[in-house]
């Protein structure tokens, strides 16, 4: 019956013996849409169909559903006699099996899930003309529609009925139809060969999300950490307690200036968390008014399984931070069972910290993969040293430290391994951050130099140190230069049960541009193939809950206790904003088959009120992605000695300074040093429309008379950026004092000036006591927003209870900072 419909040269199959051939995960053009009549992509069988053999290796039966289709269809031959059965056997068993069809929901016409479902598939013209003309007999044995049966009599309007919009998907010519049939089941790519792939949103709401972690004791309840310092309970229905599940927002540091890399930064439950109740967190704080990291360790309530006991608090480490930016924040449990802690550089630009920078530096904490054993640890020293970390026979050297040479590692992930191989188990990725030219993926490994600052990316960054020939440093398995991004997050091997094309895929992302990105390993060649994500364009993502946008900023990734794939992205990267949405990445094009990724979470004793999850992005369906600039990669080369004549690139903005910029240049420019002020004003109302969190600043000229609150950074070495701080008030200048003086007071005083950021807050009269004039502000306390020292709270001007040994000054930064 199917030989008339076969197109010449390409031979005829019958409708019992056609195979939509075996899926194979390749990159292709074509984006058709395969769906399923429960309104889920189609899947490979787990074992082989017996009755809708046509769709043996790749539909929508698994062989449960093919049993009961043949059974449907023998008690509807049983009604017919043998020359019956001889003539509509193959037409009944053609149609009843385009229930497993990849394209199912085409041909029931249920792309629409509010929409009833057709009870026969969408047949086309000549097809539904023999089949009336031969077997219409068995149409009130195949539905129950009453419409159908009333036009058993009509063949016009019968197969008018059965007619779909679209002809391209009408049976059995998509059968043959080689645009449609050729790609399924691969993950299918646009014209630029970009991977298109869809999300679930799964939480929203929050500030800055960048740590979701799950329980890993069967109840598949994760959770969600905010900048902010506050930790958020969520049940795999995606409801949240309202209690939250950690607060320590009141001695996190952090500020609502977007951008800001400070705050709660990491978050690690035990391996063993379902019986100790221990978990470790890495945030920022200041102590006597300097910044420092601090690892911590909390256990769980024992009267809420939900929340933490928060006087449990036990600090494990303190590291002082000598500048407010790369601060690291990653902390893992790998294999070994030891607690991984990765930290950034100092800060600044170029690590300029002593002779050879904090990363080269094995004494020093910064810049470093550290490893350390927090198990038995509830007597003794709340940490020991592994017995195997490679440099505690080093006297020079820490003996925490597990690797070197590192920037600022943002975002690593254990890889699970293969499921059934273990291939990969245990390896552990991390994106670094690079400074000028590229960001890099690193694999850690024990003892090894990750080369920064002699090298960024692959290139030379530190022409002396570049050329040592003792550096001995492990090249990443991949980077990409600042064209496609400026500051890579790391993400993770997929190892989930539920999309089969995108396992062993390493999915990662850049924070500035917003690209979302593939590694995959070549076995052949032991090199790492890159792609790009795109979102799925046209019908790609028309299924229920899914959709195809998501915001820029690309904080971090997670995977959820199945090892399903997750990441953060919010639409204003401030601790402060809103905007914060977690999604889940889907593959459209194939699933696994039903019941096999099930499980049934243990239950969860809440005793918080539940916040029901209310999702609020749309599906876009017309517009289409933003271009983005076609730029070759770095991949690995072979490896050769560096050229001792290959210099240090020019300093540029790292990416928080190429961040700021953009976002001052949404603003009209200020004066630099001096600026003046307008008068204090209320911040109540700032907020302006589009940017959030930033207050507009005017354009203002020079005024011949010197207003108050005016500022100038006064150093013997005439640096235009750090000094000590001289104010104007009432038509003197004057200093300041450094009681209260911290880090959101000089933030106030470097945005005044024209700086990107601050770096330092100093103190003592680090840059010369100002003798020569009078002290006229003491005891001041800002909240960081503040447009002059004059709006944050102060004592009387010209009262103090200090000396000029105590003159308070600032270091700023801004893009000169990368001549360090």
């Amino acid at each position: 019956m199917l030989n008339r419909y076969c197109k010449q040269g390409r031979g005829c199959l019958g409708p019992v013996s056609l195979v939509i051939f075996a899926v194979i995960w390749r990159i292709t053009p074509v984006v058709p849409h395969p769906q399923c009549l429960d309104f889920k992509p189609p899947f490979q069988p787990p074992e082989e169909l017996t009755f809708c053999v046509m769709y043996k290796n790749f539909g929508c039966c698994d062989s449960a559903k093919d049993r009961e289709l043949m059974d449907k269809f023998y008690r509807i031959m049983d009604n017919f006699d043998y020359y019956g059965y001889a003539k509509c056997a193959g037409y009944v068993q053609d149609i009843i099996c385009q229930e497993c069809s990849p394209f199912a929901a085409h041909l029931y016409d249920a792309e629409d899930s509010s929409t009833p479902v057709k009870t026969l598939p969408g047949l086309c013209g000549d097809y539904c003309s023999e089949f009336w003309l031969k077997c219409r007999s068995t149409i009130t044995l195949l539905t129950g529609d009453l419409q159908l049966e009333e036009l058993e009599q009509d063949r016009d309007r019968f197969c008018q009925y059965l007619q779909l919009g679209d002809p391209d998907y009408c049976y059995p010519h998509l059968l043959v139809n080689e645009q449609l049939t050729r790609n399924l089941g691969r993950v299918t790519a646009n014209s630029e060969g970009c991977l298109q792939l869809c999300l679930e949103e799964v939480a929203n709401g929050l500030r800055n999300p960048l740590a979701m972690v799950h329980a890993n004791d069967g109840t598949h309840r994760f959770f969600i950490a905010e900048q902010v310092g506050l930790v958020w309970t969520y049940l795999p229905d995606r409801s949240r307690l309202a209690k939250p599940f950690l607060n320590i927002s009141a001695v996190v540091l952090t500020s609502p200036w977007e951008g800001d890399e400070r705050g709660f930064l990491g978050l690690v439950l035990h391996p063993y968390f379902k019986f100790n109740g221990k978990l470790y967190v890495y945030y920022s704080v200041e102590v006597d008014f300097e910044e420092k990291i601090r690892i911590s360790e909390f256990r769980i309530s024992a009267s809420d399984m939900n929340a933490v006991d928060h006087s449990s608090e036990r600090i494990i480490l303190e590291v002082d931070e000598p500048s407010s930016n790369h601060n690291g924040g990653q902390l893992l449990f790998a294999d070994d069972g030891y607690l991984y802690i990765f930290t950034g550089d100092g800060g600044m630009a170029g690590d300029p910290f002593g002779k050879f920078g904090n990363s080269q530096n094995k004494s020093a904490l910064l810049g470093k993969v550290l490893r350390i054993d927090v198990d038995n640890n509830d007597r003794g020293p709340l940490y020991t040293i592994p017995p195997d970390n490679p440099f505690i026979h080093e006297p020079q050297a820490r003996p925490e430290v597990y690797a070197y040479g590192v920037r600022n590692m943002w975002r690593c992930s254990v890889d699970r391994g293969d499921p059934i191989t273990r291939e990969g188990k245990g390896r552990i990725f991390c994106g670094d951050v690079g400074q000028n030219k590229y960001e890099e993926v690193d694999i850690i490994e024990k003892g090894k130099n990750y080369g920064w600052r002699a090298k960024e990316g692959f290139s030379c960054y530190d022409k002396k140190l570049c050329a040592n020939s003792s550096l001995d440093d492990v090249l990443p398995i991949y980077a990409y230069p600042h064209k496609m991004g400026k500051s890579v997050t790391g993400g993770y091997v997929y190892r989930g049960c539920e999309y089969p094309n995108m396992k062993g895929m390493y999915i990662f992302g850049d924070f500035m541009s917003g690209r979302l990105m593939i590694l995959q390993e070549n076995k052949r060649t032991r090199q790492w193939d890159y792609n790009e994500i795109c979102m799925g364009t046209g019908q790609t993502c028309m299924f229920p809950g899914l959709i195809n946008n998501y915001y820029q900023y690309i904080i971090s990734f997670a995977e959820d206790e199945a090892g399903e794939l997750y990441f953060m992205s919010t639409g204003v990267p401030s601790a402060t904003s809103y905007s914060g949405v977690v999604y889940k990445l889907v593959d459209p094009s194939r699933r696994a088959p039903p019941r096999k990724c099930h499980y049934d979470p243990l239950p969860v004793k809440v005793k918080s009120r539940l916040i029901n999850f209310v999702p609020k992005e749309k599906l876009v369906v017309e517009s289409l992605p933003n271009k983005r600039p076609k730029a070759k990669a770095t991949k690995a080369p072979v490896r050769h000695p560096p050229r001792a004549t290959e210099a240090p690139q020019p300093a540029t903005p790292d990416w928080l300074e190429e961040f700021m910029q953009i976002l001052r240049n949404q603003q009209e420019t200020t004066t630099a040093t001096p600026t003046t002020t307008k008068p204090a004003k209320s911040r109540k109302g700032s907020r302006e429309k589009g940017r959030q969190g930033r207050r507009r600043k005017g354009h203002r000229q020079l005024e011949s008379a010197i207003q108050n609150g005016t500022l100038r950074l006064v150093n013997k070495e005439g640096m235009h950026n750090q000094g000590r701080v001289e104010i104007y008030i009432q038509n003197e200048w004057g200093t300041v004092c450094d009681d209260l003086w911290n880090i959101k007071a000089a933030a106030v005083v470097c945005r005044q000036l024209g700086f990107l950021y601050v770096v330092r807050a100093s103190k003592k009269a680090q840059f010369g006591e100002g003798k020569h004039l009078r002290i006229l502000l003491d005891d001041v306390q800002c909240e960081g927003y503040e447009d002059s020292l004059l709006d944050c709270k102060h004592a009387e001007i010209g009262i103090h209870n200090c000396d000029h040994q105590e003159d308070a000054g600032v270091i700023c930064g801004n893009e000169e900072y990368g001549e360090y």
